[in-house]
């Protein structure tokens, strides 16, 4: 049977849709066995051989030949044999095959095969799917905004060909997304359910900025450069420590290049979050008082080396600058290290009670 019409549809399909025309053909075969097994009352012995090149394919029914026959659907006559294969001498128990006409194999059996061609269909664009998310995963991806629910404020994001979820809880608090926005996007996970494979998506993730330094840093991209760690509470302030494999090249002058210019960009990306790049260092003392920055640090003292408790001596007037706005300085530095922050005065006198003592020190979230 010759059908150029199905096989160009094929070709569009495979070309719009990504999902290859010997997988839809896979699915067209298995559906003919399905419409064939409903029509001939269960018999789904069929051969068929498709020849993409010379767009045809032909389906036989295999039936045997018998003497008297019971059941039309598994058995033909030798007479009847013998009409449909005038070539070839038949014998009593012999297979034979009977040619099939997709057009007369009734509604009901061309429904169901259709059910399953959408099926395949609907396989195909969840692998797909899976594949193009699971590609990404890890990296950051420039996507459409396609809608906002005005309700729940997610936004339905355009990845390639598939669709991801944004929730409200993964946007930056302030930014104001609209229909028509393309964004970055940091793929997280990927996850495959019976409601099909789907990419968790987020704005706020540390793997975000690590991705976005790493594209405006040449020297990050190469090698260079070292992204250590990164703490970040989105949309309002990011710590970012770095080293260099390369002692002529400034690890933290690379980063933020020529008058800003690369640290801008990303600052910019992520609607004005501040960014603070500082030096790793294999020595806690030295990580510790960097990642306290911008306040200054007298002293560094290591109480539990191995549960990572540490205290740290600022000057009294830099108190208030190492705790930071609400405890975020010193939060972020306890993400950033990994170690437990207590922070005291100079003085050692809070001008409070010992209550305040307690509000100053930093538990690391694990």
């Amino acid at each position: 049977m010759t059908n150029k019409d199905l096989f160009e549809a094929l070709n569009l399909f495979e070309k719009e849709k990504g999902i290859s025309k010997d997988y839809m053909l896979q699915h067209i075969e298995k559906a003919i066995s399905v419409a064939c097994k409903n029509y001939y009352g269960g018999n789904d012995n069929v051969i068929i051989k498709i020849d993409a090149e010379k767009n045809t394919f032909d389906a036989k029914l295999i039936k045997t030949v018998v003497e008297e026959v019971y059941d039309p659907n598994f058995e033909v006559t030798l007479d009847e044999a013998a009409k449909i294969n005038k070539r070839k001498r038949y014998n009593i128990g012999d297979e034979i095959e009977v040619p099939i006409d997709p057009k007369h194999l009734g509604w009901t059996s061309v429904s169901s095969a259709r059910n399953v061609i959408r099926q395949g269909i609907r396989a195909g664009e969840k692998g797909q799917s899976l594949i193009e998310f699971q590609s990404k995963l890890g990296e950051i991806v420039t996507a459409q905004v396609e809608r906002i629910d005005p309700k729940s404020g997610i936004a339905t994001i355009k990845i390639g060909k598939s669709e991801a979820m944004l929730p409200k809880s993964e946007q930056i608090g302030h930014e104001n997304l609209k229909e028509g926005d393309h964004i970055k996007v940091y793929i997280a996970d990927v996850k495959d359910n019976e409601k099909g494979p789907h990419a968790i998506i987020s704005r706020t993730h540390p793997g975000l900025v690590k991705r976005l330094f790493e594209q405006e840093v040449p020297e990050i991209f190469d090698g260079v450069v070292e992204i250590k760690s990164v703490s970040r509470e989105a949309g309002s302030r990011t710590k970012m420590a770095v080293a260099s494999t390369n002692p002529d090249i400034d690890a933290i002058g690379a980063c933020i290049g020529t008058k800003g210019v690369r640290v801008n960009q990303i600052v910019e990306e992520l609607g004005g979050e501040k960014i603070d790049i500082i030096e790793y260092s294999d020595e806690p003392e030295k990580y510790i008082s960097a990642a306290l920055s911008p306040a200054s640090v007298c002293k560094v003292e290591i109480i539990d080396a191995d549960a990572k408790n540490c205290k740290v001596t600022v000057p009294d007037g830099q108190l208030s600058l190492a705790i930071g706005n609400k405890g975020q300085n010193a939060r972020l530095a306890a993400r950033l290290t990994g170690w437990r922050i207590d922070i005291r005065p100079e003085s050692g006198f809070y001008g409070e009670d010992e209550e305040t003592e307690d509000e100053n020190t930093e538990v690391t979230e694990e």
